[in-house]
């Protein structure tokens, strides 16, 4: 395995996560990473009745400098997080972004028009493809208005919760949605996040699709980070080699680690 870096973890600061920073860390020295990235949930104005997903920054920021200086000799650890794009949070998360001295921001959508589109109430009363666009418009129009991120995190989230899952799901459907987005990232020298984690769950593509993935490179689209959105040690790295051969056959021909904020390329083989 050449993809010496997952930059999209989580531990038990997030929501959805139980587990120890510490284990996270030795988990990924097991899988011989030499770079890994700590990016905890950060989702402001959540729905309360299914959690809060706003990590205690403070608190995992004093977890994670010792860690950092006791396992820098084995493994270099980045201070990231993952923040929630809503349309009316862009200040609010550039604020956050200003507040601690993150290496990695990631910016993810996982609410539309204010619900959990992991949850049912999402899709209810209407058709699973007008859901899907409006979810790309509207991440495009968070996008937009925020500044604050390095990568964009699994921009085809929407299609893991889907009621047919990606069975319906294609670029060319919602490709008129997709470019803009993009381009997007492309004119703003943004990332694009590789998400191994839609191989986790059995999409059999990472997220983005490899359809996509493919029309971010003919777009002339370059910038990618690599992420397992692990929540688990067992899932660090998922399916690394399987993204690896993929994006190669794409033509991408390294990867990007952030420190500082600051972009470092790594060679995809």
């Amino acid at each position: 395995m050449n993809i010496i870096a997952d930059y999209h973890m989580h531990t038990h600061f997030s929501e959805d996560s139980q587990t120890p920073m510490e284990a996270m860390i030795l988990g990924a020295a097991r899988k011989g990473l030499k770079y890994i990235c700590f990016t905890e949930h950060m989702d402001l104005d959540y729905p309360p009745a299914h959690g809060t997903f706003q990590a205690d920054l403070d608190a995992y920021q004093r977890e994670l400098l010792p860690l950092k200086a006791a396992y820098q000799d084995t493994i270099q650890i980045g201070h990231g997080v993952e923040l929630g794009m809503q349309p009316h949070l862009a200040a609010r998360n550039r604020d956050l972004a200003k507040k601690y001295p993150f290496d990695f921001i990631i910016a993810s959508m996982h609410l539309l028009s204010g619900l959990d589109v992991y949850y049912p109430e999402a899709w209810e009363n209407r058709s699973e493809s007008a859901v899907i666009a409006d979810y790309f418009k509207e991440l495009l129009f968070c996008l937009q208005s925020m500044e604050a991120y390095d990568t964009l995190g699994h921009l085809d989230y929407i299609i893991r919760y889907s009621p047919t899952r990606n069975q319906n799901h294609s670029y060319e459907r919602y490709g008129e949605y997709i470019d803009p987005i993009l381009q997007h990232l492309i004119d703003n020298h943004k990332c694009l996040e590789v998400n191994t984690a839609g191989l986790k769950y059995g999409l059999g593509q990472p997220n983005p699709d490899t359809f996509i993935l493919k029309r971010y490179r003919e777009l002339g689209g370059h910038l990618i980070t690599i992420g397992s959105d692990a929540h688990k040690p067992e899932h660090i790295a998922y399916d690394f080699p399987v993204v690896q051969k993929l994006l190669i056959s794409l033509g991408f021909d390294s990867y990007t680690i952030f420190w500082n904020r600051e972009p470092l390329a790594l060679p995809l083989k």
